[in-house]
């Protein structure tokens, strides 16, 4: 457990930092690695600050982030003090990625300083790709966003570098294939959606279905199989419940931060699975 206080550096599309008080009483005292499969901005992770821990995503462009901050911070820092806050010179960044020989030309830093300013200047901090994998988040019209915060990457590349912190671009099974008895998982994978018009999983171009679900499920009954304790996060819909019945299934209340009309973006029940008491 590292002494540093940090907190996640970007939005993320179910994100935890809301659910954390929640999240936390749930997590046992003790275990020896940590793993997150699908850790996007990290709230719970950066809440924990385990010093032996394995984190992944299936996004290959926030995993570069996350490596750049480990391995090139000081580079990364002066990268993101380039970028405006502008319509004109958002939308010139935001189209790199259409240009797929201009974009491969960009190197680590300056593809992880475009995500990073993308985030930050887009509408609602909304990471959200067109099937093609074009980021197709419009301008977020913001006075002053924090584009560059140099404390914190400085402490997240310190955190990375001064514990033993893995970190990988798989699919979520590759990413726990090494997990053994006295490690910890926690899921936090695209939630099922409420409705055919609330699908999360649209925020990337992989999707991530009812088959994948039930491919998580499996997975989770292998660790059960195993005594290797998991903490699951998902939606309050009949298809989770259903499917996880035979687990310990705790009701939490949350905000829903990302909608397109903020009048809905009202209170709704999540759930927690976990295999232990």
């Amino acid at each position: 457990m590292s002494d540093l206080s940090i907190t996640p550096f970007l939005k993320w599309a179910g994100g935890k930092r809301q659910l954390i008080k929640y999240i936390r009483d749930y997590v046992p005292l003790e275990y020896n690695k940590y793993y997150e499969p699908f850790v996007g901005a990290g709230a719970v992770f950066f809440d924990l600050l385990p010093d032996n821990a394995v984190i992944n995503d299936i996004n290959s462009e926030l995993i570069n982030v996350y490596n750049v901050i480990k391995y090139n911070v000081e580079e990364l820092i002066s990268d993101l003090k380039k970028h405006k806050n502008s319509a004109e010179y958002f939308y010139s960044i935001r189209e790199l990625d259409r240009n797929i020989t201009l974009y491969e030309s960009l190197s680590d830093v300056e593809k992880a300083s475009r995500t990073i300013f993308l985030n930050k200047t887009c509408y609602n901090g909304l990471y959200r790709v067109n099937k093609s994998g074009h980021f197709n988040t419009p301008f977020g019209k913001y006075k002053n966003p924090e584009i560059v915060n140099a404390d914190l990457l400085r402490k997240i590349s310190e955190y990375f570098n001064n514990s033993n912190i893995i970190i990988l671009n798989r699919d979520f099974e590759d990413a726990i294939i090494d997990v053994s008895s006295g490690d910890f998982v926690y899921f936090d994978p695209p939630y099922d959606p409420l409705t055919e018009t609330s699908n999360f999983t649209s925020y990337y171009q992989l999707k991530f279905g009812k088959d994948d679900q039930i491919r998580l499920k499996k997975v989770c009954d292998e660790l059960n199989k195993k005594g290797i304790k998991f903490l699951l996060s998902n939606s309050n819909t009949d298809f989770i419940l259903d499917l996880y019945s035979e687990y310990n299934i705790e009701f939490i209340k949350a905000k829903r931060a990302i909608n397109s009309n903020p009048n809905k973006r009202g209170e709704i029940t999540e759930i927690l699975v976990r295999n232990y008491d």
